[in-house]
């Protein structure tokens, strides 16, 4: 199910795994192939990605590796998306989707690697769970920003039938997400993106009608507007939505780990290098929280 060993190292170059990774993740690809039990959990793993492939909102639960931790264990899930790769590119194929679109999405996994190594200092996948949208052909990389064909939930759905929208909960939307080490997030970019998304989503699945676009990120929380300059990316990205509901649970963990790397770093110790740095920062310390934002626009 894994590509020969000198093969490897150019699947995972294509999905963008970090040079000073490649050569563990070869070496030790070996133990996977041999070792029976590690076979089977590989079989299984695949089975479960694959399942429902192009469906939207199908929950991703792999099988945990019941390995002791170490490199292997961290790395498993490098493994399981190499040989679901060709279940992938072949539901991309019969799509249509081009190669530089299906390329570029999929190398999110190399992006959520890094993420793993700034948070922890060794190899590994950041957030296992959120690659099904990808490998499930949910998931577009366009331009700046992704778009996840996804429904919309039962809160977000009735607050937009209530604002007077022909749409209510399971209507399909597009969810915006906002990945990390590309760079701002300019009002270009963004414009850019989001006419590429309309082009491509009419062209590709034109069976799916998609009336509005949703974000649920902490980018969204309207405090932010109380510390950033009204011409900031950050500010202006607030503005293409319309607010879907409020959240009252704090998600304060959230900016901190996408602004600094660590959710768990100590709120006194977070650097103030920056505008965004010290918004975050300031709020915790002088005892406020951070919230999840849910907004929306029309399509």
């Amino acid at each position: 199910m894994l590509p020969a060993a000198d093969e490897l190292a150019e699947v995972l170059l294509d999905l963008a795994v970090p040079h000073e990774d490649i050569g563990d993740l070869v070496r030790m690809s070996r133990r996977v192939t041999d070792d029976p039990e590690l076979r089977r959990a590989l079989e299984t793993s695949v089975a479960e990605l694959v399942q429902g492939l192009g469906e939207i909102g199908t929950e991703l639960d792999l099988p945990d590796l019941d390995w002791p931790s170490g490199p292997l264990q961290r790395c498993f899930p490098v493994y399981v998306f190499v040989a679901a790769l060709p279940y992938t590119r072949a539901y991309h194929r019969r799509r249509g989707i081009p190669d530089d679109v299906s390329r570029r999405t999929l190398a999110d996994l190399g992006r959520h690697m890094a993420v793993h190594r700034r948070q922890y200092g060794v190899a590994g996948v950041h957030a296992v769970w959120w690659f099904g949208h990808h490998f499930r052909g949910e998931l577009y990389q366009l331009g700046r920003l992704q778009f996840e064909r996804a429904r919309l939930g039962r809160r977000t759905g009735t607050a937009l039938a209530a604002a007077g929208l022909d749409v209510g909960p399971g209507t399909p939307c597009l969810s915006l997400h906002i990945p990390d080490f590309l760079g701002p997030f300019s009002p270009a970019a963004c414009d850019r993106s989001l006419a590429l998304a309309a082009e491509f989503f009419a062209r590709y699945f034109p069976e799916e009608k998609y009336r509005v676009a949703t974000c649920h990120s902490w980018l969204l929380d309207r405090q932010l507007r109380d510390y950033l300059p009204a011409g900031s990316n950050i500010v202006r990205f607030q503005d293409r939505f319309r607010l879907a509901r409020e959240e009252r649970e704090p998600s304060d963990t959230d900016p901190v780990e996408f602004v600094f790397g660590d959710p768990t770093l100590p709120v006194e110790t977070l650097p103030r290098r920056s505008a965004l740095e010290r918004a975050v920062g300031d709020h915790l310390r002088a005892g406020g929280h951070w919230y999840t934002g849910h907004g929306w626009f029309p399509l």
